[in-house]
């Protein structure tokens, strides 16, 4: 399960912010990669195309300055997410600007495609694929992704039904690359939890939400901070794919958490964010299950130095652990 150099050596905490759609920019993503970790935006986020060449000039910018500044603690790479979805007509042009900038990390979504795999490999970038199923995650390989976020249970946004104690254990199986798990992980515990399983790095969004940099309103944030798990809905009425999304925003949008009726796949838009006159993601807001344990609305440098922290005392509480185990066992055996 080795990482690539990319992903080894420039992360003070073992994590990738996913991209979130109309919230992640370069604000939030400059923010978590001077913290030490990979921040991500999607490509549609940036409109009109133009506009994805400014922002890719001004982290790239922005972190090298960093770097010169910080030789000690370098910044994080950065990611950007490519829709691959036959309805995405801006891929082509995204991604050559992708290449253009030679984004370190691609993570792509919504199907694999070689072609997209090859043009990152071209200058040494890696892709990292999130999937639902094991199947989806073989498909991803055969490929040519380097790397997989299994989406499991839990997750938000678009999001699969599996625990992840099952998709890890299946997909560690034969792949032994780098996987990034997604689903309800929002403290240092769960990142090392998240290891524990099998996976290398952590995929955290929905906390991300309700932090300063993130481009989301106010109510969006700090719904965020006053919900929990049972909050949370799973349905594929706003975008033809199924997610787990806040039931207050569904309940302010005019419509009922509970009888939400099932919407047509074929009818998927992610541009213009669903089929209903209530939009996703801009009244409709997508959210994981992990919520519980966001309290307040930091600066994203702010919670992830909170991260590391939890983090660490997780390690030493388990190193404290596991040493009981072993001398209880070793008593045993006397």
């Amino acid at each position: 399960m080795a990482l690539p150099p990319i992903l080894r050596d420039r992360l003070r905490l073992p994590v990738i912010g996913s991209p979130l759609f109309i919230i992640s920019g370069p604000e939030l993503v400059i923010a978590q990669c001077k913290a030490g970790v990979v921040g991500s935006f999607p490509s549609l986020n940036a409109r009109p195309v133009s506009l994805l060449e400014e922002w890719l000039h001004q982290i790239t910018e922005e972190l090298a300055a960093w770097d010169l500044a910080h030789p000690d603690t370098p910044s994080a790479p950065f990611a950007v997410n490519q829709i691959v979805h036959r309805t995405n007509n801006r891929l082509e042009e995204d991604l050559e600007l992708c290449v253009k900038y030679k984004v370190p990390v691609i993570i792509t979504s919504l199907g694999a495609r070689v072609e997209v795999n090859q043009a990152i490999h071209s200058y040494g970038g890696i892709v990292m694929h999130d999937v639902i199923t094991n199947a989806f995650a073989h498909k991803a390989v055969e490929k040519g992704a380097d790397g997989l976020i299994p989406v499991a249970a839990g997750a938000g946004g678009h999001a699969g039904l599996l625990s992840p104690f099952a998709l890890i254990q299946e997909i560690r199986e034969w792949f032994d690359g780098p996987i990034a798990l997604s689903g309800s992980i929002a403290n240092g515990k769960a990142i090392l939890g998240a290891q524990a399983m099998g996976a290398d790095l952590a995929y955290i969004g929905s906390a991300f939400i309700a932090t300063e940099e993130a481009r989301a309103v106010d109510g969006y944030k700090q719904m965020i901070v006053d919900s929990t798990a049972d909050d949370i809905v799973y349905s594929n009425l706003f975008t033809g794919v199924h997610g787990n999304y806040l039931a207050p925003s569904i309940v302010k949008a005019g419509l009922d958490p509970a009888n939400l009726p099932e919407s047509d796949p074929s009818k998927m838009n992610f541009g213009s964010g669903g089929n209903q006159d209530a939009k996703a993601w801009r009244d409709i807001w997508g959210c994981g299950q992990g919520i519980g344990a966001i309290h307040s609305a930091p600066p994203a440098g702010e919670f992830i130095a909170r991260l590391i922290k939890e983090y660490e005392e997780a390690q030493a509480e388990l190193a404290v652990k596991t040493g009981y185990i072993r001398a209880a066992s070793h008593a045993g055996a006397h």
